[in-house]
């Protein structure tokens, strides 16, 4: 398996450059109908706490191919998708008929002002210049109107994650012994490095500063477990921005290695299923029109 770019692994995606992390905010786009099948969206539960009541009209901002979209129908009388690639948006529309979906993005909404009663972003808002987000929102909002922020993917804490963690440490367990040659233990290592590192992984939280129309948020954590198997674990770690942009021989290294690693260290193969903790980090702030 070729080494990743370094500045992919030690970089915090808070602080990668303008350009680089315009490059992975572009690049679902190219696995957008992949990323539609294997991650998931928010549970319902984060949904009824981010928007108790049926509004007028909500914004799924930065909706991609519709995972918050399709649980939003019922809970407004219009649902307003707002996603910048085309490709994602064309997923989207097919998958949530009937739904408005527009191009645009968290600073620049085609929304007119004050006619929005919420503003939703599911594992988006990190993407997002957050200052002027915060204000290109608080214009589109109504007094008073919601902005929710919501953050799902696999529980780094949950029993399957820690396990893993823990033997993928043990060299012996996932290195050379497994795999017979000093090649399988540098390629377990750099695997190791690469799912257990924080560095690509966003900040999962809504800060508001001072100048933005916004009360500070409240915060709801929720948990609930999923059963997968080893498709539907490959295909998940598939939709993740740093997997995507690597080149394709790194890419497919990095995939068959977590196969291989799903098998001996996990016993997941087939049909097998395992259960995943997933974690849903939510935040909800109000308009206000103090200044």
């Amino acid at each position: 398996m070729s080494d990743p770019d370094p500045v992919e692994l030690d970089v915090p995606l808070s602080h990668l450059a303008p350009e680089d992390k315009a490059e992975r905010a572009g690049s679902f786009g190219g696995a957008a109908s992949h990323y539609e099948r294997y991650r998931p969206g928010p549970p319902l539960a984060a949904v009824d706490w981010l928007l108790p009541t049926k509004v007028a009209r909500v914004v799924d901002l930065g909706a991609g191919t519709g995972a918050l979209t399709r649980l939003l129908t019922d809970r407004a009388d219009e649902v307003v998708a707002v996603e910048p690639d085309d490709r994602m948006r064309s997923v989207l529309t097919d998958q949530v008929p009937g739904i408005r979906a527009v191009m645009g993005r968290g600073e620049s909404m085609p929304i007119p002002d004050s006619s929005a009663d919420a503003v939703l972003a599911s594992s988006s808002w990190h993407w997002m210049d957050p200052i002027p987000a915060l204000r290109e929102v608080g214009r589109v909002l109504v007094p008073g109107g919601i902005l929710g922020a919501v953050w799902s993917g696999p529980d780094r804490e949950g029993a399957v994650l820690v396990q893993a963690q823990a033997l993928l440490a043990e060299p012996s367990r996932g290195g050379a012994e497994a795999a017979g040659s000093d090649k399988g233990d540098s390629s377990t290592n750099e695997f190791a490095s690469l799912i257990m590192t924080d560095a690509r992984r966003p900040s999962s939280s809504l800060e508001i500063p001072a100048g933005v129309p916004f009360d500070q948020p409240e915060r709801e954590v929720f948990t609930w477990d999923v059963a997968l198997n080893a498709d539907e674990l490959i295909g998940l770690l598939g939709t993740f921005s740093w997997l995507i942009t690597m080149p394709e021989e790194t890419r497919r290294g990095v995939i068959a290695e977590a196969r291989r690693l799903l098998k001996e260290l996990l016993g997941v193969e087939g049909d097998v299923t395992v259960d995943v903790a997933f974690r849903a980090d939510a935040w909800r702030s109000r308009r206000h029109d103090r200044a």
